[in-house]
């Protein structure tokens, strides 16, 4: 598959890239997934948190839910992301792996109960797709841009696989993450 070679379009670079995520088999996603967690595993013992905010697996993301369940044993307080107003940063409900949950007004699992957290020292951030510069394509509502332009700004930590590292031009309100960690490396 081609993806769009204008570094101006991010609609069809992001419909290309979801696509193309779309169309990974299950054995070599489950692959790169172990390898993401591997590497984020890595990072955050030599960089410890106490809080984590992540993200659940939608429309074909890294599946970390297995290595949050380690992270949970290792005492590290999980957030996941809640849409609360449709223009405002994403607030952070406290989460464990088998919490119940229910879907938001976007179809997105979310904590059934909400036990909102202070901003996390770090978040997973995922991407639709990345630059070299370390600023990420998402799916369009600016959520996280608007979560990072906070202060003070959480560590964020983009999660991906390697062939969503794209060229694009960025636009005035993105903010570019402070890692990228794919099934490649960090």
């Amino acid at each position: 598959m081609s993806l769009p070679s204008s570094t101006i379009d991010k609609t069809a670079l992001r419909k290309a890239l979801l696509d193309r995520r779309q169309h990974l088999d299950e054995a070599g996603r489950a692959r790169k997934d172990a390898a993401i967690a591997s590497h984020l595993e890595r990072y955050l013992s030599a960089h410890p948190l106490k809080t984590l905010g992540v993200f659940w697996p939608i429309r074909n993301e890294p599946d970390l839910v297995d290595f949050y369940r380690r992270l949970v044993a290792e005492h590290i307080q999980l957030a996941l992301p809640v849409v609360t107003e449709k223009n405002a940063p994403l607030s952070f409900a406290a989460w464990s792996p088998g919490d119940r949950m229910t879907k938001d007004a976007f179809g997105v699992p979310v904590p059934e109960k909400q036990n909102f957290l202070k901003m996390p020292e770090a978040l997973l951030v995922p991407c639709v797709g990345f630059n070299s510069s370390r600023y990420r394509i998402g799916y369009g509502g600016g959520f996280y841009d608007r979560t990072l332009a906070l202060a003070p700004k959480p560590l964020a930590i983009g999660i991906a696989y390697s062939f969503q590292l794209v060229k694009f031009e960025t636009s005035e309100h993105d903010v570019p993450l402070d890692l990228i960690v794919t099934e490649v490396s960090y």
